[in-house]
């Protein structure tokens, strides 16, 4: 993972336990793949933490998805008029996968100022004005007077 500015800002960080209890994982489980490498974390003091981002990244190689490339999706815009993001090949399959993943971050029922939907969009992908225009049109997020929230009708793929 490289070093850019606002990395620690904008990264949530997940102690064994908490990762473990997300997962409905063993601790020691995690803890074993922490100590491995297989899932990259910092270790400070006694203690491990683990960046989402790394998560992320351990989730997606451990997928079961076959014949997508590995690692996040990224969307190329094309130069037309039309200005619309165009997927890649066997990534679009998967687009909709990251725009699930990314919006499973966002709380039902809450409401999200616009820099805390750019801040949560930017841990995965820095196209965010892309990525919020494409949440609102496929009605995964609404905006409204009290700002952005999850749009309740939206049900996750499985």
């Amino acid at each position: 993972m490289n070093y850019h500015e606002g990395l620690i800002k904008n990264t949530e960080f997940f102690t064994t336990s908490e990762l473990a209890k997300k997962l409905k994982m063993n601790v020691q489980v995690i803890t074993r793949k922490v100590q491995s490498g297989e899932i990259t974390a910092y270790k400070i003091g006694k203690d491990w933490r683990i960046p989402e981002i790394s998560v992320f990244e351990w989730l997606e190689k451990n997928s079961n998805k076959t014949g997508i490339k590995k690692g996040r999706p990224k969307l190329v815009i094309e130069s037309s008029s039309e200005k619309q993001p165009k997927k890649q090949g066997r990534e679009s399959a998967n687009h909709k996968y990251l725009m699930e993943y990314i919006l499973a971050q966002f709380e039902p029922g809450r409401s999200y100022t616009k820099d805390e939907v750019v801040r949560i969009i930017n841990r995965y992908d820095q196209n965010h004005s892309t990525l919020l225009q494409e949440f609102i049109s496929e009605n995964m997020l609404q905006k409204s007077s009290k700002g952005y929230h999850r749009f309740s009708g939206y049900k996750l793929s499985d």
